[in-house]
């Protein structure tokens, strides 16, 4: 088991990055709820809707590729960019990812 890091920076105005230990295998949204950092997942964490949506800033080399599913949503998340994946579905295999939160504020379920 191989456990890298996690670099967390948020929109949101008045949150200071965090950096978290994450465990190869595991996904961002559970690594971050493992560790009290908010983020929404009205779909339970199973690729059924874009609130868990983050932006990868470095270390896409380090996640699993992509799935037609997971783009579908990621169409529908708020303000999606070329980096954008679902928290869910961004699984760490291999090295250190870092992500953006976007403000969660402004996210409704889809």
């Amino acid at each position: 088991m191989s456990i890298y890091k996690l670099r967390i920076n948020f929109e949101e105005k008045g949150k200071e990055p965090v950096e978290l230990p994450i465990v190869g295998g595991e996904s961002v949204l559970d690594a971050c709820l493992d560790h009290g950092i908010s983020l929404q997942h009205n779909c339970g964490g199973v690729c059924g809707c874009s609130t868990c949506h983050v932006y990868v800033t470095n270390g896409m080399d380090n996640i699993q590729e992509i799935s037609d599913k997971e783009e579908d949503f990621i169409d529908r998340a708020v303000r999606p960019r070329i980096t954008s994946r679902l928290g869910c579905q961004c699984v760490v295999i291999d090295g250190d990812i870092d992500v953006t939160i976007p403000d969660q504020s402004e996210f409704l379920g889809h």
